[in-house]
């Protein structure tokens, strides 16, 4: 029962509906052959990062002497630039890249999938249960793989929603996105004034 309950928290945060515009809106000038190949090269870069942050993502943060707010706000930051280039898109997509140009790593993997709160979760998981780890590793891969499972789909979105459906979820999605991200900037600043005011 914990570990669906954590995967489910998980698949939450990972939000793959809601990524999904914006997986559809990087990958828009590449080759439709190939998008498929980006997109699990990028789910797998994602798992990868996650694991290890499962792992060792409380050991890594205090030996960089970071805090996890930092994590939130430095997510908050790329999450809202990402978003005001949905709203008002320019030639070359949401990332700039030239026409046909992959994404890589960035923004993808981290921060859609490996975003700062799922890191953050899984931080606060492996602190709460660090004799449960293979339970937490279990979860976070069934997450992983129903968000794989959806964004690998995006194609098929792409044809059902066409072109002018695409740009009107991708505005919108923008206007998410950019509450979020203010959400997670505003968090990361409370508890850093939290933390300095205790």
């Amino acid at each position: 029962m914990e570990i669906l309950s954590a995967a489910t928290m998980l698949f939450l945060i990972m939000d793959p509906l809601g990524n999904l515009p914006i997986y559809m809106s990087v990958l828009k000038t590449i080759d439709p052959k190939r998008r498929r190949i980006v997109i699990i090269r990028e789910l797998l870069f994602a798992l990868i990062i996650l694991m290890v942050f499962l792992h060792s993502g409380q050991v890594l943060l205090d030996f960089l002497k970071i805090e996890q707010e930092t994590v939130s706000i430095a997510g908050g930051i790329i999450l809202f630039i990402i978003a005001l280039k949905m709203i008002f898109p320019q030639p070359g997509g949401i990332m700039g890249l030239p026409s046909g140009e992959e994404p890589f790593i960035v923004p993808l993997a981290v921060p859609m999938i490996a975003g700062p709160s799922t890191m953050a979760v899984l931080i606060l998981l492996s602190n709460q249960g660090p004799n449960k780890m293979t339970e937490w590793s279990i979860a976070l891969f069934a997450a992983w793989l129903a968000s794989a499972i959806i964004l690998t789909m995006s194609s098929t979105f792409h044809r059902l929603l066409g072109e002018k459906g695409l740009n009107a979820v991708e505005r919108l999605m923008g206007m998410i996105l950019v509450m979020i991200a203010i959400q997670m900037l505003l968090n990361g600043v409370g508890t850093y004034f939290q933390h300095q005011l205790s």
